[in-house]
């Protein structure tokens, strides 16, 4: 019955530790201008990795509300935490976001806003 429970638990924690987003750079950006600066960018979450593992937004899908954002990925609103966004300036120029997609859900790990123009 120990081995059962074991067993139990190291599945459990695969299975929470599997579903995270495992950052990576598969070299699609390798000769851009801002590779450097993208593989540079950090929030108060942590490194966003490269511009390989974020995702651009339109303008239709964020926007920003007494101070805080908000992004529509798949189709539903996720509230950016404060300490995800990034507030050095935009060299991109385009809406960012860096989303974690596991077993919970969907998180933000890195938010860039854009100009909303």
């Amino acid at each position: 019955m120990k081995f059962l429970w074991v067993g139990v638990a190291l599945l459990g924690t695969a299975i929470v530790l599997g579903g995270h987003a495992v950052a990576r750079d598969d070299g699609r950006y390798a000769g851009s201008p801002l590779k450097s600066w993208f593989d540079s960018l950090r929030s108060g979450k942590g490194p966003c990795c490269s511009d390989a593992d974020g995702s651009a937004v339109a303008d239709v899908d964020w926007e920003s509300k007494d101070g805080h954002y908000r992004v529509r990925l798949d189709g539903q609103w996720i509230d950016v935490p404060d300490d995800a966004v990034i507030t050095e300036p935009n060299r991109a120029g385009r809406t960012m976001v860096w989303p974690v997609k596991d077993s919970l859900g969907i998180s933000i790990r890195c938010f860039l806003p854009g100009s909303m123009t």
